[in-house]
C-alpha cells in the first residue's frame, strides 16, 4: 500500500526537542508500518517523543518496570488492533518514543538520531498492530517486517538488538 494520507498520524514532541525531531520523517515511517501491514486507511494514532523521566513515569505505571525505555507502544483496545465504531476513525493507540534513550542508541549503532527514531516509530507502530517479540519466532516476524518498511524508507540499519 505504501504511503497513504488518510492515515491520521499526529506527532507531539516535547519543546525540549525542537528542532531535533523530523515529524513528518517520522510520520511517513509510521505510515510506511501500516500501509505494509495492509492497516484500514481510516487509522489514527498517536507518536509522542518525550524525556526519560516521562517514558520511566509510563514504564513503571503501566509495565511495573522502573527504569526508562526507548519506546512504549499502548494499543487502544486490548482485544484486537481494530474494532470499528460506525461512522468513526480506527483509533489504534499510542507510541511514546524516549528522544534521550533514541540519541544514545544511534551513537552506539553510529547511525543518525532520525534514523533511530525512524526504528522505534516503525517498531511501536508494528506493536500496535499486534507484533510482538516475545519468542525467537515473534522477534524473527517482527524484525523482518521493520527491515523490510526500513528498506522502503531508504534506511538500512541493523535492528539485532
Amino acid at each position: 500500500m505504501g504511503e497513504n494520507a488518510s492515515f491520521q498520524v499526529e506527532v507531539r514532541f516535547d519543546p525540549a526537542f525542537a528542532g531535533q525531531v523530523d515529524a513528518p520523517g517520522l510520520r511517513r515511517a509510521v505510515v510506511m508500518a501500516l500501509g505494509h501491514e495492509g492497516a484500514p486507511e481510516d487509522v489514527v494514532l498517536t507518536l509522542v517523543i518525550t524525556g526519560d523521566e516521562e517514558i520511566h513515569r509510563l514504564n513503571r505505571q503501566f509495565r511495573q518496570v522502573d527504569a526508562p525505555t526507548d519506546v512504549l507502544a499502548f494499543p487502544a483496545v486490548a482485544d484486537g488492533p481494530f474494532v470499528e465504531a460506525p461512522g468513526q476513525p480506527l483509533y489504534l493507540g499510542d507510541i511514546v518514543i524516549s528522544h534521550p534513550r533514541a540519541a544514545a542508541q544511534a551513537g552506539a549503532a553510529g547511525h543518525p538520531l532520525q534514523a533511530e527514531l525512524a526504528l522505534l516509530a516503525v517498531h511501536g507502530t508494528l506493536h500496535l498492530l499486534g507484533h510482538d517479540h516475545g519468542t525467537p519466532r515473534e522477534k524473527a516476524v517482527m524484525w523482518a517486517i521493520q527491515d523490510a518498511v526500513l528498506a522502503q524508507l531508504g534506511l538500512t540499519l541493523s535492528t539485532e538488538g
